[in-house]
């Protein structure tokens, strides 16, 4: 596949990892989750303004993009391209929580303001990609995840892989909630910061 010339070095090496990460390298995987996910992750939560929230997108952001590695192209910058699933898939996700909210008392206010964006309201039944997304993320995840201590290990696992709730959490591991909350906030944040030195944590 021709390169872009105008692509920058940083893009380019981009490409080299995007090409061993088609092959099934972890650690290409684990250093371009490294290399963006401070800058998805401030773009995300300006978008949603709340930082539990912009965690969890920034986590879907990767797995979404990593399902569909193959389909990137060198025609243009992997940041450009990893940057608009991200937003994308935000702007979905505000778009569903508003229609969520809104479907709770019957009435339909964004019909008139956005009579070119359909009202989805069907919740109760799994969407497939979601599913797909969800065991993208189990294996993308594994090998950082494994690198945490128990506790923190099983709250990773429970919040993302098996998206539990915080209060289902709370009374799977029979703990109070603000503990689940702290310790989730702390689980986190070790593993974005292993993520992000990931050239040295998976070397």
């Amino acid at each position: 596949m021709d390169i872009n010339p105008n692509l920058s070095e940083k893009a380019k090496h981009d490409y080299t990892l995007v090409l061993l990460a088609v092959e099934g390298d972890q650690k290409a995987y684990a250093e371009l989750m490294g290399r963006y996910r401070d800058a998805i992750y401030f773009m995300l939560l300006k978008m949603v303004n709340n930082k539990s929230d912009a965690e969890d997108l920034t986590i879907e952001a990767f797995g979404k993009a990593f399902k569909n590695i193959h389909q990137y192209s060198p025609n243009y910058a992997f940041s450009t391209w990893l940057f608009k699933i991200a937003s994308n898939n935000c702007i979905d996700y505000l778009r569903k929580k508003r229609n969520n909210i809104v479907s709770i008392d019957g009435t339909h206010m964004n019909e008139e303001k956005e009579n070119d964006q359909p009202i989805h309201l069907k919740d109760e039944a799994p969407d497939p990609e979601e599913g797909l997304i969800k065991q993208q993320k189990a294996v993308l995840m594994r090998t950082v995840v494994k690198k945490l201590k128990p506790r923190y290990r099983t709250l990773i696992e429970l919040r993302y892989f098996n998206e539990f709730s915080y209060e289902e959490i709370a009374q799977e591991l029979d703990l109070p909630l603000g503990t689940v909350k702290a310790q989730l906030f702390r689980a986190r944040e070790l593993l974005f910061n292993t993520l992000k030195n990931s050239d040295v944590k998976l070397g």
